[in-house]
């Protein structure tokens, strides 16, 4: 059989037991979001509990907190009054207490019966919120990306320490026991040496329509929806959910749904630190919108003796393999782990880790009453760096520049990256010419190779980009300075 030949079969032979495994892992996930208790421990005292963002996320974080014995959703909030009354009517019907609504979060941190805060608002709020949940006594559940800038991150954790708070990031699969189980193959040194990591998220994104200037919906208080991030008019037709695809107020799909691979990848591998190099080579591309974000984007971060390689789509597109849609992969010299089944480097299935796909809001809930920061299976210093990753691979492609395809093929070989860097690129433009793009005449944007300062969270002799570590806040949404947390 020819190489490339064997290297498919292989592939798809390990990704379509991966894939079944996975389905399996999360029916028992769900299964045991609706059952989980919060802890084997009595429960003395009510929690009191706050959710602050009423849309997708929130509303999974009010039923799954509201179903915890122990807990009691004490309030809903959003700039949005239409989404928090509406939250508060569904919160009612499961606890039989209507929660109070708000549209400032400020209120929630002023009330010491308070005890406990998850934040599902959009991620230009994430950080600020939790750390002024923390400060004000509260322990939080963060959702991911758990931060919007790099210093954000770092804030938090500091914050957490000084203050004594659990702090729990949002990457619900690190209370999956398959993928523990599957991390400890790994770490003990059974798959061998581990040179490649892939974090992988395929998902048609639609144009969000054109760039313009829009009215906030009359029930959002525009200004707290905005909060820390700058004060600019709307630019897009739908406030919610589209705010992810601008640099304002989100991250992209790296920052949105990849983070979750891309924490996978990190659980698994043991990485630690925020690597040695990093680049990020893509675009917004097939139509054009109000969004700013790539909807192709491949980054790469170099670590001492492995490679993770970032990969989302956004246009139509197959699947990365034809049994596995996304996820993460490991690559060692002994086998290859996709998620938590394990091949061998034949593509036989070896062994599927099993375990009990813990809750994650359980586990949150538990570590509040124990006070154990250990109990966290995402505690916020995993967090931090798994989103740190993401936005490392966004800030090198906003300092990119437009390139042809020939010239960015010539600057990867020139790096003289792990071998799949150029592959995954090839690959990346034939689904671009899948999806008709005209390459001979569309530039995408390459970023720099940037070199990472991993101790200090600083990235070597690059002012523009050490800039975009942070931001600058709007008074009175300002982030705590380093000597104030």
């Amino acid at each position: 059989m020819p190489r490339i030949a064997r290297r498919r079969f292989i592939e798809d032979s390990m990704l379509a037991a991966a894939a079944l495994a996975a389905s399996q892992s999360v029916a028992r996930q769900l299964e045991a979001q609706s059952q989980e208790p919060a802890s084997n421990t009595s429960v003395n005292e009510t929690l009191q509990h706050a959710v602050l963002g009423c849309r997708i996320r929130g509303r999974v974080h009010a039923k799954e907190f509201s179903s915890k014995l122990g807990v009691q959703i004490a309030y809903v909030c959003d700039p949005d009054k239409q989404l928090a009354e509406e939250l508060a009517d569904a919160v009612e019907k499961q606890q039989g207490k209507r929660p109070k609504t708000v549209q400032d979060m400020r209120i929630v941190f002023d009330d010491k019966s308070v005890d406990t805060v998850s934040v599902a608002t959009p991620n230009h709020w994430h950080a600020l919120a939790a750390i002024w949940a923390m400060q004000a006594g509260k322990d939080v559940y963060v959702e991911k990306p758990v931060c919007h800038n790099v210093s954000e991150g770092r804030r938090m954790v500091s914050v957490s320490r000084k203050t004594g708070r659990i702090c729990q990031g949002g990457t619900q699969n690190r209370s999956r026991d398959d993928l523990a189980e599957a991390a400890k193959y790994i770490r003990e040194g059974k798959l061998g040496k581990v040179t490649l990591a892939r974090s992988i998220i395929y998902g048609k994104r639609d144009s969000i329509g054109a760039k313009g200037v829009y009215q906030p919906p009359s029930q959002v208080d525009y200004n707290l929806f905005l909060g820390p991030a700058e004060n600019l008019p709307l630019t897009r037709p739908t406030l919610h959910y589209d705010w992810h695809w601008e640099w304002n107020t989100g991250n992209g799909e790296l920052g949105n749904n990849n983070i979750h691979m891309a924490d996978m990848c990190r659980m698994l591998t043991g990485l630690t630190g925020l690597g040695q190099a990093v680049f990020s080579v893509g675009g917004r591309l097939g139509y054009e919108d109000a969004g700013e974000t790539p909807n192709t984007q491949l980054v790469v971060h170099k670590f001492a003796d492995m490679t993770l390689i970032q990969e989302t789509r956004g246009l139509k597109s197959d699947p990365f393999n034809k049994n596995y849609k996304d996820g993460a992969i490991i690559y060692g010299s002994e086998g290859i782990m996709a998620g938590s089944v394990l091949c061998d480097l034949e593509g036989n299935v070896v062994r599927k880790f099993e375990g009990a796909a813990g809750n994650h809001f359980a586990n949150f809930i538990s570590a509040v009453r124990s006070r154990k920061r250990e109990e966290q299976r995402a505690e916020i210093l995993e967090g931090h760096q798994s989103t740190s990753l993401c936005h490392l691979g966004n800030i090198s492609y906003r300092l990119g520049k437009k390139m042809n395809e020939r010239d960015i093929r010539s600057q990867i070989e020139g790096w003289k990256l792990h071998p799949e860097v150029l592959a995954t690129y090839d690959k990346m433009l034939g689904h671009l010419k899948e999806n008709e793009v005209p390459l001979a005449t569309t530039e995408l944007t390459c970023g720099p190779l940037l070199q990472v300062d991993s101790d200090s969270e600083t990235l070597v002799g690059n002012d523009k980009a050490n800039a975009l570590l942070t931001r600058n806040y709007r008074k009175p949404f300002v982030l705590p300075n380093e000597r104030d947390v």
